[in-house]
């Protein structure tokens, strides 16, 4: 068997060409490859994990089947996250208000299913409206306006959580109702809360692990298969070439951050489902979590490169690394310090590249 001829995809994958046969050299050669490319390194990054969880777990509990149901259940608010800053950070771009943008969706939810009881699709609308109304905001002053998208979704982050307290007048919205003389009046959970934060198949999957995986396949399909997503790469890769070439570039960058938008207005619908209650200081620092799932996955924080396979295992590699670490008693501050290190580590592994 001859030596394949290895092509990069835009999604960061490899793609082989076949040809007659590989000499041992070659082998090597190819090996090399992959364990350079964003994917092999990201790959390589998740089985280093999982290998430190079968060596150090505490009595076995990483073989717990609960483990892994947990593991993805409390990662897959971040990974919806994720789905919509992959899109971002694809076109060169980087969106700081999805944490914000995630509590407003909490808070609005809780309003709307809690206080003023509205039906269940209604609730869901008007989320994702206020995702994509936010996103829409920022993708036009970056886009439109030129405005740096650091300094455009820094301000939205700011707008957002102001507009959280605001909707909520700084208190949490829960089933507790305060009524006009002071007392308390309590109501029951939404029927809306329950069904986003159950678990079915006798409880070993939870529906917000299965709604991540369908915002996931929304956006890879959005990436593999769409015209605009092909734009996002050609934008991420040069803007200028990009434009020349015809492609709507102020089109397409708005409609990567009204998705980002809506991608964070699901994950704070399933932040108060999950905390049954709407806070306006829920989704702190959830967007630095979601950056660093994107950044450690493999996609280039300069845009052109990546995609949702790389964001996946990024994911899983975060989630399970917070989580070995957790059931070996590893402080939380010990647990910040070490993915900040493996932050650094996969962007100078870019910057290597």
């Amino acid at each position: 068997m001859e030596a394949q001829n290895v092509l990069s995809r835009p999604d960061g994958e490899l793609s082989l060409g076949a040809q007659p046969e590989m000499s041992r050299f070659g082998k090597l050669n190819f090996l090399k490859r992959i364990l350079l490319s964003s994917s092999g390194r990201a790959a390589l990054a998740l089985l280093l994990v999982l290998a430190v969880g079968m060596v150090f777990n505490a009595e076995g509990t990483f073989f717990n089947l609960g483990t892994h149901r947990d593991t993805l259940r409390e990662l897959s608010v971040f990974g919806i996250l994720a789905c919509g800053q992959t899109l971002v950070i694809i076109t060169g771009g980087i969106d700081l208000s999805v944490g914000s943008v995630a509590a407003l969706a909490a808070v609005c939810a809780a309003t709307m299913a809690i206080h003023w009881n509205w039906s269940a699709g209604l609730v869901v609308l008007c989320c994702l409206l206020v995702g994509a109304a936010t996103g829409s905001v920022t993708g036009l002053v970056t886009a439109r306006l030129g405005v740096q998208p650091f300094i455009a979704t820094l301000a939205m982050m700011v707008m957002a959580r102001g507009l959280a307290k605001y909707v909520s007048g700084g208190m949490q919205v829960s089933t507790a109702i305060q009524n006009p003389d002071g007392t308390f009046r309590y109501v029951s959970v939404p029927p809306l809360f329950n069904a986003i934060g159950a678990r079915i198949w006798g409880g070993d999957l939870a529906v917000v692990t299965l709604i991540f995986a369908f915002c996931a396949v929304v956006a890879w399909l959005a990436l593999s298969r769409l015209c605009w997503g092909r734009y996002l790469y050609a934008i991420g890769g040069n803007e200028e070439a990009a434009r020349l070439s015809g492609i709507p570039v102020v089109t397409a960058k708005t409609l990567a951050y009204i998705a980002s938008g809506i991608f964070a207005a699901a994950a704070g619908l399933c932040l108060a489902a999950q905390e049954q209650q709407g806070s306006p200081d829920s989704g702190n620092g959830y967007e630095l979590t979601a950056i660093a799932m994107v950044v450690i996955g493999g996609t280039n924080l300069m845009g052109g490169r990546g995609g949702m396979g790389l964001t996946l295992l990024g994911v899983l590699t975060i989630g399970y690394l917070d989580k070995i670490l957790s059931i070996n008693a590893v402080p939380l501050a010990g647990r910040l310090m070490l993915t900040g290190i493996i932050i650094v580590v996969a962007v100078l592994a870019q910057r290597k590249k």
